[in-house]
């Protein structure tokens, strides 16, 4: 009878990263004014292993037009929030999910008669 090797302790799983409540509102305001302009018209969230992002779509079947995303091991250095654009080049980057949002202002600026 063969024994089995010994198998190596299982590391726990780690959770996804998530927006919470409150910054999933902040985001979605944003998102809803540029719904009612006409501007945007569909999103989808992604729960990684080592990040959480909203991605924001012109029509569903295109690539995303800026992805929102939130990645906590940039926290302490360059900031967990980012906004990407369709090309990836990163357009803002911050500590603060208010600060990184208000790139969209200039977005909002443009869209106003």
């Amino acid at each position: 009878m063969r024994s089995s090797p010994p198998s190596a302790p299982r590391k726990p799983r780690a959770e996804p990263v998530a927006f919470t409540r409150s910054e999933l509102t902040r985001i979605l305001g944003v998102y809803g004014y540029f719904v009612a302009a006409g501007d945007w018209r569909d999103y989808a969230i992604d729960c990684l292993s080592d990040a959480a992002v909203f991605s924001i779509f012109r029509r569903a079947s295109e690539m995303p037009l800026y992805r929102i995303e939130k990645r906590p091991k940039l926290a302490r250095k360059q900031g967990a929030f980012v906004v990407v654009s369709m090309s990836g080049a990163v357009l803002k980057r911050g500590h603060d999910l208010g600060q990184i949002l208000r790139f969209f202002d200039r977005q909002k600026l443009k869209l106003a008669p």
